[in-house]
């Protein structure tokens, strides 16, 4: 009869749950966040809010400029007639 196609589905799921786990257990990839430590939470406490010398400010002119550039250059469909 073959090979089943639920047991090939079996192992993806598997590889899949042991790939998560190790990228869990490392802290790597798209699921770690920032860090914070004691002294991030307690200036979240006295201040309200957190700040990460790390990153630069938003460019707000330069994120319009490119939402605008995006909507010009997008071609759209047009609707199908039922």
């Amino acid at each position: 009869m073959g090979f089943p196609l639920w047991v090939f589905g079996g192992v993806l799921v598997v590889a899949a749950g042991l790939r998560l786990r190790k990228r869990l257990a490392e802290g790597s990839g798209s699921t770690a966040g920032p860090r914070i430590d004691d002294e991030a939470i307690e200036s979240i406490v006295e201040e309200g809010v957190l700040e990460d010398d790390d990153q630069e400010p938003l460019d707000h002119d330069e994120i319009d400029d490119e939402e605008r550039r995006f909507w010009e250059e997008e071609e759209w469909d047009d609707a199908e007639e039922w």
